[in-house]
């Protein structure tokens, strides 16, 4: 993937068989693909990515090769910062204290 340049224009087009009602979002064209893959990680429910596509010149990337790009030490805008995961309650413990 090192010749992929994030300043090509891009074109994001939502899946085949949910163009008609309910894609969640329509055909978008990006100034660059960097800000379709964030457009299409960080914007877009994960329904909505599921089955889309992004064309950049002649190559398609389905939404593993959207989420491969968005990962890559490469990819030049800053990422939204991942939700942190919440504490794990641990409620055998909790039964436990109750008895």
């Amino acid at each position: 993937m090192a010749s992929f340049s994030y300043n090509t224009a891009a074109e994001l087009f939502p899946a085949a068989i949910r163009k008609k009602k309910r894609a969640g979002f329509a055909y978008r064209r990006f100034d660059t693909a960097a800000a379709a893959v964030q457009f299409a990680i960080e914007e877009l429910p994960a329904d909505s990515l599921n089955g889309a596509y992004l064309q950049v010149d002649e190559a398609r990337f389905d939404q593993s090769g959207i989420r491969t790009l968005y990962e890559s030490q490469d990819f030049p805008l800053p990422r939204r910062p991942r939700p942190e995961p919440a504490p794990a309650s641990n409620d055998a413990d909790a039964d436990a204290d109750a008895a």
